[in-house]
Formats: structure tokens, sequence, C-alpha cells
């Protein structure tokens, strides 16, 4: 039977093309769309509001009534809203996939807390390619060694609410693990004005925000006379669509715990508590 899935912030655009994706998945089935209470599209089919063919599936704010329905949920809200969205699956038992970023300390500590009673796989980023690059990043900086500086460069569109982006602080955390340290520790948000030199070992983050970019991601490591650049950029989001249904499919039967695209994938043999 094909897994039944409730796809929150529907009409978003992660949403748009994780129904366009999900469309021609066979093993999948869309029957309940999440949007906004208040939202002028609520009623409408969530097949024409993605721009594929009708799919019978109305834009609805009945959160109970769309997990009564499936199987699992799949969630990019905003952080207020995937955290809600998050306890009432938590309540129905039911399995989630979550893209959100910008959750703050408190938020991300109820998660983890929820995390305790169902399978959730959060990740900052669903791309394949990404979290490759998050794999290899910690060795990477561990074989070049300290005498690198290491700066992070992300670029979105001008909705994107939080900065840096959820992916640049994973690559961050990754960059930090492979000098063993924690990334509050040596992060370097901000150098606006005269703040001195560059600090050693510090891991310092750009943030670009321009028109409809999708995602663009840099690590600079740079040392004596060259640097080594590891980019990954998104021309759409297909690609984040994709990896959220391979986490879909990845999520089913397993026991309650964080999850995230690293298990997935079978870059990790335990699981992910961030």
């Amino acid at each position: 039977m094909a897994i039944r899935v409730a796809l929150a912030a529907a009409a978003g655009k992660m949403g748009k093309a994780i129904i366009a994706a999900l469309c021609e998945q066979p093993d999948l089935q869309l029957v309940a769309a999440l949007g906004r209470p208040g939202a002028e599209n609520l009623g409408e089919d969530v097949g024409r509001i993605a721009g594929v063919a009708e799919l019978g599936v109305p834009l609805s704010a009945q959160l109970a009534q769309a997990l009564a329905q499936a199987d699992i949920l799949v969630d990019f809200s905003p952080a207020d809203a995937a955290l809600c969205h998050l306890r009432a699956a938590a309540q129905a038992q039911l399995p989630v996939v979550l893209g959100s970023t910008g959750f703050s300390a408190d938020q991300q500590t109820e998660l983890e807390e929820l995390s305790a009673r169902i399978p959730l796989v959060a990740a900052a980023n669903m791309s394949v390619g990404i979290n490759v690059l998050l794999s290899l990043l910690p060795q990477v900086v561990a074989a070049l060694g300290e005498d690198y500086d290491i700066e992070i460069i992300e670029a979105h569109h001008n909705q994107k609410r939080d900065a840096p982006s959820g992916t640049a602080l994973a690559l961050g955390r990754a960059a930090a693990a492979g000098r063993k340290v924690e990334l509050d520790a040596v992060a370097c948000w901000d150098r606006n004005g005269n703040n001195g030199l560059r600090a050693k070992g510090s891991i310092g983050f750009a943030t670009l925000r321009a028109a409809d970019v999708v995602g663009e991601h840099s690590v600079w490591l740079a040392g004596a006379g060259e640097r080594l650049e590891l980019t990954h950029r998104a021309s759409s989001r297909r690609n984040f669509a994709e990896g959220a249904l391979r986490a879909v499919r990845w999520v089913q039967g397993r026991a309650p715990g964080l999850y995230d695209m690293q298990d997935v994938l079978g870059l990790r043999s335990t699981p992910a508590v961030e």
C-alpha cells in the first residue's frame, strides 16, 4: 500500500516542489495538505496550486483531521508553526519529516523531547549533495589542520527569514567537529566595525539575500598560498523535495528518536541528536 502523506505549508515554495515530486511516486499518496489559517486559497485543490494536475486534495487548516488521514507528516513550515504541528503529531503518534529551520534553543530542546515519542527526521537541508558534503567536511578540516582559515558563505532568496541559514550552521558544526571544538566557541557572526585581526581558529559566516536564489553554500578553507572551496548550488527545489521523500520512505517503522539525513543516507550508523 502507498504511504499516506500529510503535507504542511503545502502552498509554500517547498510545499509546491514536494507536491510535484510526490505526484510521480507510485508508492506515495498525498492525502492531506495544510495551509495557514485564514489563507485566501484555503479550499483550493493543491494540485492546481502547485501547478500540476488536480489531485482532489483541498488546502485545509484542519490539523487534526489531516493527521488522522495520514501515515506521516512532512513539514517545511516556519519554526513556530512547525513546532505546533510537531506537538500534534507526537500526540497522534505519527512520524514526521521536518525541514523547518530557525528554531530557538528552547524550541530545539522541545523538539528533541518530542522525538522521544515519535520517529522524527529533522534536517536543515534535505539535499543529498549537501549531506554528503556534511559527512566529508570533518575529515577534510582535520586533514588540512589548524593553519587553514574557515569561512562559510551562504546565499538565499530575499524572503528567507533566518540567517545564517540552517545549512550554513550545519556546515559550521561539521567543520568545528573536524577540529574537535564546539561551534559556539569559535564562530564569528559579525565583522562590522574595527574588530581587529581574524582570531586564529575561528569559523566565519557571511550571509547573502537576493531575489530568487534557491540556495548556495560555500566553505572556504584557506591556507598559505592556496584556498580549497567546497560549494553546493541548488538550481531548483526539486532536489530538496526528492530528499524529503527519501526520508519519508526511510523513517517508516523506525523507533522513536531524532534522526537526520545522515541517517537516511546511511552516512551514520547511530541516530543524530543535535
